[in-house]
């Protein structure tokens, strides 16, 4: 357990993980935010930064990445969503907000079908409900094969690096700490992501109110498919484009992002 600025970090023991999270504490509604496939809880730092102390945020390391203590075994974005419900158990959270960037979605999403009645509203940052396609996939596992064989080589986390950032100095910070990501991470992680299951038919399952942001300039996951995530949620509005922001919108045009995600919050939480 440690205290930074008035922020704890600690380990939850949930669902067999030691689950490393920051809690910016206080008393204001809480928001929950979970991160992109590579990255880790810091990539909320700028939202952090902004949305406390007046709502409660919790940031997290999905299994496989950051701090967190993974077990080791197979998982998917069905167990990282009752990750997220668990932490909440361990914090004496009943309902929250709960958000996250790209895979983060993904189990943000699930997590909303997993317990509905524990979700008070969604943030939604370049993310989707599908699966991409086959051409696609295949892409993604000869990057993923590269990495198990060779390594985090510079070629190929240059590429990563531009397809998820796209901007040099933030770029740079991450594909440092990929230095440190073991093979057996990269390949659990990466199963996990390239199989995940296509939950478009269920999104109307799904009641609260919801923010979808996303960068005009994401490669990864098409402002289309932004769109039929808008289209199969009742509560969700109009998709919030951030201008020339790459696949970690949140990360690289927080001062976009920030605005218009603190006043859904104040909103929804009135």
């Amino acid at each position: 357990l440690k205290r930074v600025l008035g922020a704890i970090m600690a380990f939850a023991k949930v669902n067999s993980q030691e689950i490393f999270y920051t809690d910016s504490g206080g008393n204001g509604p809480v928001v929950i935010l979970a991160h992109g496939f590579l990255m880790d809880q810091t990539m909320f730092d700028p939202q952090v930064a902004v949305l406390s102390p007046e709502f409660r945020v919790i940031t997290w390391d999905e299994r496989g990445f950051g701090q967190t203590k993974w077990d080791g075994k197979e998982f998917n974005y069905w167990d990282s969503a009752r990750d997220c419900l668990g932490l909440m158990d361990h914090l004496g959270i009943q309902k929250c907000v709960i958000g996250g960037m790209s895979q983060g979605g993904f189990l943000t999403l699930r997590a909303a079908l997993t317990a509905p009645e524990r979700v008070a509203a969604l943030v939604l940052i370049d993310t989707a409900a599908d699966n991409d396609n086959e051409e696609t996939l295949a892409g993604y596992r000869m990057m993923v094969d590269t990495w198990v064989q060779n390594g985090p080589v510079p070629d190929l986390t240059a590429i990563i690096a531009g397809i998820i950032i796209a901007e040099p100095i933030e770029s740079a910070k991450r594909i440092a700490k990929w230095q440190d990501y073991t093979t057996e991470a990269i390949k659990a992680t990466a199963n996990c992501l390239l199989n995940r299951d296509d939950i478009t038919s269920r999104l109307g399952e799904i009641k609260c109110p919801a923010i979808i942001i996303h960068g005009t300039a994401d490669t990864a996951i098409s402002m289309e498919r932004a769109e039929a995530l808008r289209a199969g949620l009742v509560g969700a509005g109009k998709v919030v484009t951030i201008e020339g922001a790459a696949h970690a919108s949140n990360l690289t045009h927080s001062q976009l992002v920030n605005p218009p995600l603190l006043e859904f919050l104040r909103r929804v939480t009135k």
